[in-house]
Order: structure tokens, then sequence, then C-alpha cells
């Protein structure tokens, strides 16, 4: 089997070598042994380091990634959880949806002010609404 140095992983994946070191003392990836004072990988960390930068686009923090791989080397997401971030993302992907249209509205709205426009009220209202929606579910502990 062919090892991958510490600084080829690095190349390879654009990960930073202090990085890879801080992932291997959380536990996300595991050198092999030492050649001399470099960590030597198994090629497979080049996949656990691709799911892991899936993970972290996908908001999971490396805590949560960390978990979710286990003490496993092949790292078995639970699918309810999966869905539940997709969900998560949907709501933001809308809810980023609609500040693009407030946007885009503000910027060609003919009215003389901004607040004498009655849909950017309107939309001033849904925002708000959102907000407050947001704020008690996170203080119920929601996310």
């Amino acid at each position: 089997m062919n090892f991958l140095d510490i600084g080829e992983v690095a190349a390879r994946s654009g990960v930073k070598p202090s990085a890879l070191r801080y992932y291997e003392e959380i536990g996300l990836i595991s050198s092999v042994f030492r050649h001399g004072l470099r960590r030597q990988f198994a090629p497979d960390v080049l996949l656990h380091l691709k799911l892991i930068a899936m993970g972290k686009a996908a908001g999971f923090g490396l805590g949560e990634i960390a978990a979710l791989f286990g003490s496993s080397p092949k790292p078995e997401v639970p699918r309810a959880l999966l869905h539940e971030r997709a969900d998560a993302l949907e709501r933001q992907i809308r809810d980023l949806q609609a500040l693009r249209d407030t946007l885009r509205h503000v910027a060609e709205c003919k009215a003389p002010s901004h607040l004498e426009c009655p849909t950017f009220r309107r939309l001033l209202d849904v925002a708000g609404k959102r907000g407050t929606r947001r704020k008690e579910k996170a203080a119920a502990g929601g996310r």
C-alpha cells in the first residue's frame, strides 16, 4: 500500500497541514505511522477529507462531523440527520430567495421613498415575522 505523507495529503486535498494535524487531534482522520517527523496517511484519508468538506459546507460543525464518523473506518451518517439538514438548507434557500427579491424590488422601485412603497412595506412585514419566529424557535431550543 502506498502511504501519503502529510505534505502530499495537503497538496492533493487543499487542506493545510495545520488543519490536517488538528483534524487528527480531534479524531476526524488518523495517520498510520510516521516517517521521521512526517505523518503518513492511508490513501482513503482523501475520501474522509472530502466528506469533512461536504459536512462543513452543509453546515455541520467539526464536532458534529467527528461524532458522525465515530470510530469506524467507514463513516455512516444517519439518513434522518441528512434529511433534517437538507430541510434546514431548503428553508435557508427560500429565505435567501425572498431576501434577493426584496433587494431587487428596493433597487428598482419607482416610489419616491421605499417606505412609501406598499410592496416594500409588505416585504418588510414578512421579513419581520420570519425573524420573530426564528428567535422564538431558538429560545425554545429548536433550530
